[in-house]
């Protein structure tokens, strides 16, 4: 029995349920569950130095978005006549910009109110769009 380690759920007298491994496959295993524990320890440690770097948002377009109406704001405004409706401004974009739209906010800009639209093209490509919420003209592409 010298370098044999027994390994099962059930007592060593029900034969069908013990298996024999040898030193080197006990060893084996030690190592990577070692290994397994010492991977985890590293992620947790690891955890607090990410956490400190908060929440950073990609914006890969025109501008990052600071002041975004909510939807009751962007009804009223739609509604008073303010600005124009998302689908007037979607039929002017989707001539010079074809795509599936993605997302569409409505936001404060010095000038006026804008549109900041994600259109997924047809190709794949993903392009964001500024549009003038007032007059329905392209401001920006990306």
């Amino acid at each position: 029995m010298a370098g044999k380690v027994e390994r099962g759920f059930w007592p060593s007298t029900y034969r069908w349920s013990v298996e024999r491994l040898s030193l080197r496959e006990a060893r084996m295993g030690a190592l990577a569950r070692l290994f397994i524990v010492a991977l985890l320890v590293g992620v947790i440690a690891l955890a607090p130095a990410r956490a400190q770097e908060g929440f950073r948002p990609i914006y890969s377009g025109i501008q990052r978005p600071r002041g975004c109406l909510n939807p009751l704001e962007r009804r009223a405004l739609v509604e008073s006549g303010a600005v124009l409706r998302l689908v007037a401004v979607l039929r002017s974009v989707h001539i010079r910009v074809p795509g599936i739209l993605v997302r569409a906010r409505l936001c404060r800009r010095p000038e006026g109110f804008a549109y900041l639209l994600t259109l997924l093209g047809f190709d794949g490509k993903v392009t964001q769009v500024a549009v003038d919420a007032v007059k329905g003209t392209l401001i920006g592409e990306r």
